[in-house]
């Protein structure tokens, strides 16, 4: 029988490497959603458990989640990492995405976007929990969101920098 994958992780308490982390309720989000930075200032942002994006320094996308595929950056492009499962083992099917998957993904991902801006600025939220407890990863974010330029770029490669 095929193992199965649960969403079963606590982000607030476990994503240790996002040294400053909030847990929202925001109204039409049908999971919560836990923005953080790591010590760089790169920022992943996960909308439950699907979709999850994260970005480097430069504000440049480097890996996705979304539609249960794993996206990470090759050279300035998308690839899409699938697994396939059977009896002994799972493997992870690589697959380069075309311009179009790459826009779709993209526009996905500032519809996401666009929504939590949306609702912070309204403020319209509620935060279920933030590490450190005094930080002001809200406003930190909000922040960050403003910054990002009108089309997000596609990082040259997966890593934070």
């Amino acid at each position: 029988m095929a193992r199965q994958e649960s969403y079963r992780e606590d982000l607030l308490r476990e994503a240790t490497a996002l040294v400053e982390r909030v847990e929202l309720s925001i109204p039409g989000f049908a999971e919560p959603i836990v923005c953080g930075f790591r010590r760089d200032g790169s920022v992943s942002l996960f909308f439950g458990a699907d979709p999850v994006f994260q970005f480097n320094t430069a504000l440049q996308l480097r890996r996705a989640f979304v539609g249960g595929r794993i996206h990470k950056v090759e050279k300035g492009c998308l690839i899409a990492l699938t697994k396939e499962r059977t009896a002994q083992e799972v493997a992870l099917i690589r697959q380069e995405l075309t311009h179009e998957e790459a826009e779709a993904l993209l526009t996905t991902m500032q519809s996401y976007l666009s929504r939590l801006q949306a609702a912070l600025e309204a403020d319209q939220f509620v935060v279920a929990g933030e590490v450190p407890p005094e930080a002001d990863v809200c406003g930190r974010i909000l922040r960050w969101l403003a910054a990002l330029p009108a089309r997000i770029e596609i990082a040259k490669q997966s890593n934070v920098r």
